[in-house]
């Protein structure tokens, strides 16, 4: 059995840079064993599937995986598998998943490259002093969502540059999304982000954490558009709109590798 097989580099404008997530249509779903074991294989931040979808509400069913954990939502991949699916028809500009646990998500063509819709996601305020000490630095403010999401905002990006979390400790605190941000210099806002509990120490560039950036900074800012910056080795630069309940990301992408992937 082959599967098509393609990595796109999300979020960039040329290879090597933004983050590369695999993309795999298949027929019918496998067996969620193998769909894990595939990921695994690929060790990307994370591979995506899609199967069709039978009804008028969406075109694909979509989910995300790590090499180690299926995930509730992955901004990147989604971009990538709209990138693949709108690269191969011209006629048409929006594709729509369903997926499991984050709902319908939209890829729009752009004039620049595509639009990501996703959820708008709001945090609390919450002490964290273990996951602080974890990631390091001073931070100014910690917040939390259920569902493993949590957020350290930092005065300045020096000191979310300057961070040298202990990703073994993370790691031992589950399945939990870590995201450092502060005012950037050249772009309205920088982060990083880190996931070792889902088998990813440092995420090259997250949409699904701005899904949380957005509405914290939109607030922060009294404006509901800005430019943001992931800084981490690869980097990659995203417009956010909050838009009523949904999270508007822009960006680029580049397919670097096609083929198939066997299974015996």
């Amino acid at each position: 059995m082959k599967i098509p097989f393609q990595q796109v580099d999300a979020f960039a404008d040329r290879p090597f840079s933004g983050n590369p997530a695999a993309v795999m249509p298949l027929e019918a779903w496998l067996d969620d064993r193998i769909l894990q074991a595939v990921a695994a294989e690929n060790n990307l931040a994370e591979t995506a599937f899609i199967v069709p979808w039978a009804g008028p509400e969406a075109d694909f069913e979509l989910r995300w995986f790590t090499p180690t954990v299926e995930v509730a939502l992955c901004g990147h991949a989604t971009l990538a598998t709209g990138h693949v699916l709108l690269s191969r028809n011209s006629g048409i500009d929006k594709v729509r998943f369903m997926t499991r646990q984050a709902g319908p998500l939209d890829v729009t063509r752009d004039v620049e490259g595509y639009r990501l819709a996703l959820p708008a996601w709001e945090m609390v305020p919450k002490p964290l002093p273990d996951h602080v000490a974890a990631i390091g630095g001073s931070p100014v403010e910690t917040l939390w969502r259920d569902g493993g999401y949590s957020l350290l905002r930092y005065g300045s990006a020096d000191d979310v540059l300057a961070l040298a979390p202990d990703f073994l400790a993370m790691r031992t605190m589950g399945n939990i999304l870590f995201i450092a941000t502060a005012p950037g210099t050249a772009t309205d806002i920088v982060s990083r982000v880190f996931a070792p509990g889902a088998g990813i120490d440092e995420d090259p560039v997250t949409g699904s954490a701005h899904c949380l950036l957005a509405t914290y900074w939109a607030k922060e800012f009294g404006r509901n558009r800005f430019t943001a910056y992931q800084a981490s080795e690869r980097g990659g630069h995203i417009d956010v709109e909050l838009a009523g309940d949904r999270v508007i990301l822009g960006g680029k992408c580049v397919t670097v590798i096609e083929g198939a992937f066997t299974l015996a």
